[in-house]
């Protein structure tokens, strides 16, 4: 198989294609450079410049390439800016994205690997979050993330193509420096960058009703969300009628002031971190299941917290020496 993927210079985009590529996949990347950078990719692994929103350069790359199967990592992640901007995150998430399926089907693609997010479950009261948990997104960007499952279910399912959607959790960490997230709006990020500064890291709220107050997620390394898409590509080649929805997460749950403290073991620094106000929309809980993905593709997360936080911090003294 040729496997196309979409963004893949990104942050995510580029541990994927390092996983695939290691593991013997033939793959092609798709990416508009917006946020990624053509120097993240393996030697030897073509990059296509584009966007899946142009139909002719998609059109282009799935016959030049001669794609059988589809990663669709590409979109817009942003919260806070989805909440700005929602007209742009529809466009960007949905529109794309049907655009790109739209082409796929026309071009005998058969498999389709569908890049979604917990955001879809919103906020869940429950102590695990299952796959069949109620799905009630909170903001644009999870709407568009679960938009874009019913997209991906449905088109699988009307002209026979195997699809999976992979809902990922709390991504950290990084498999090499140089592959490290450059953006800086999650927990870890964040707080490097508040302690690089000599700052305060902030706590939104401790107040929740958590053993410690504040909000507990579950965090996993960018490197097992890489061999989670492996497993799944190799499910789908291996089965024309899969038709999966699969959590990506560790099943363990980890407070903000339990990261905050690992954070600050593993940069050396003592400052304290200053509590403020809640933000609002941030669900005290939200601890994935991962029993389904094990028992479908017999995957399970391999590395802890710290390993996280520690690659990550190399990435980050690279980048901010």
């Amino acid at each position: 198989m040729t496997w196309l993927i979409t963004g893949g210079a990104g942050f995510i985009g580029s541990h994927v294609v390092k996983a695939m590529a290691e593991g013997g996949e033939r793959i092609v990347v798709l990416d508009d450079l917006s946020t990624g950078r053509a120097e993240r990719l393996p030697e030897g692994v073509p990059l296509e410049v584009g966007t899946v929103l142009d139909r002719g350069t998609v059109d282009r790359v799935l016959a030049e390439h001669a794609v059988t199967g589809i990663v669709h990592i590409a979109g817009k992640k942003q919260v806070a800016e989805s909440v700005a901007k929602p007209l742009h995150y529809y466009h960007e998430n949905v529109e794309g994205l049907r655009t790109l399926l739209e082409a796929a089907v026309e071009a005998g693609v058969t498999r389709f690997l569908f890049s979604s997010s917990a955001a879809v479950y919103g906020m869940p009261d429950v102590d695990l979050v299952t796959e069949d948990t109620p799905c009630a997104p909170i903001n644009p960007y999870g709407e568009t993330k679960l938009a874009g499952e019913w997209l991906v279910t449905a088109t699988g399912r009307t002209y026979g193509m195997a699809t999976a959607s992979l809902r990922y959790f709390n991504v950290a960490g990084a498999a090499t420096p140089e592959l490290g997230d450059e953006g800086v709006f999650n927990l870890v990020p964040m707080v490097f960058e508040r302690l690089t500064a000599g700052e305060q890291p902030r706590i939104f709220g401790d107040d929740y009703p958590t053993p410690d107050g504040t909000c507990v997620r579950d965090y996993i390394h960018v490197e097992d969300i890489a061999s989670a898409h492996v497993a799944a590509a190799r499910r789908l080649a291996a089965d024309p009628d899969a038709s999966l929805i699969l959590n990506i997460g560790r099943g363990e749950g980890v407070s903000v002031t339990e990261m905050v403290g690992i954070i600050q073991d593993v940069t050396g620094s003592g400052i304290k971190p200053l509590v403020t106000e809640r933000r609002p929309g941030d669900p005290a809980r939200v601890v994935a299941s991962a029993d389904r993905i094990a028992e479908e593709l017999g995957w399970s997360a391999r590395y802890g917290v710290r390993e996280m936080v520690e690659s990550a911090w190399a990435g980050w003294q690279l980048r901010h020496p």
